[in-house]
């Protein structure tokens, strides 16, 4: 091959994992950040270091312990297609628990679930009844939403347990350190393909992100 052929790539794939680093900078939880480096650095702090392209890809680095290949190859779109982990998470856990979304009919009651989780999330969830796990029913919305919230974020962390490091912390990293993506159980193992390949799905009639 050419030299200048392959100055050229080369350039190209530094470039490449700048502009990726750079964006796993800007969008990373800033607790994620603040676990790295100082658990003390106020909001503001980190919010301006995040911002900095002299450091974002630096601070990647410092994010991914150096996960990613030095030459950038295989980095494209992560695994969620650039959609927001934690809606993800909202949608698989209101799957998780749509027996009780189907039971709540009182308008206060829906009102608050909605005000927690959205209504594109409770809509999926009556959607896809058929695929609910939960058959216990939750009554009140505040409890129903924390348990669609922790078993949607352990499903995900289940999920992205079977990908590559590299592929998994590209999601966790935009999620804030210890949601239960962190600790998934086994029963979140057996059903976190079945309920992702509906969020994914799902996601891909959508406009990609990214």
């Amino acid at each position: 091959m050419p030299i200048a052929i392959q100055t050229a790539e080369r350039d190209q794939s530094f470039q490449l994992r700048s502009v990726c680093l750079s964006d796993l900078a800007a969008s990373a939880h800033p607790t994620r950040l603040a676990a790295r480096l100082d658990p003390a650095l106020s909001a503001a702090t980190l919010a301006q270091l995040q911002k900095s392209p002299r450091l974002q890809p630096r601070l990647a680095e410092l994010l991914l312990d150096n996960e990613m290949d030095s030459n950038g190859s295989g980095w494209g779109p992560d695994l969620l297609r650039g959609h927001d982990p934690r809606r993800a998470a909202l949608l698989a856990g209101s799957i998780w628990h749509a027996r009780s979304l189907l039971k709540l009919v009182s308008k206060p009651h829906l009102t608050a679930l909605v005000g927690h989780i959205g209504a594109d999330a409770h809509a999926f969830g009556i959607r896809h009844l058929a695929h609910a796990i939960a058959n216990s029913l939750i009554a009140e919305p505040e409890e129903l939403a924390q348990q669609i919230e922790h078993d949607g974020h352990a499903c995900l962390g289940a999920w992205l347990n079977d990908s590559s490091a590299l592929e998994r912390n590209r999601v966790l990293l935009r999620l804030p350190v210890g949601t239960a993506a962190e600790t998934p159980a086994p029963e979140h193992s057996n059903a976190s393909g079945q309920l992702f390949s509906l969020v994914v799905a799902h996601f891909e009639t959508e406009i990609p992100v990214i």
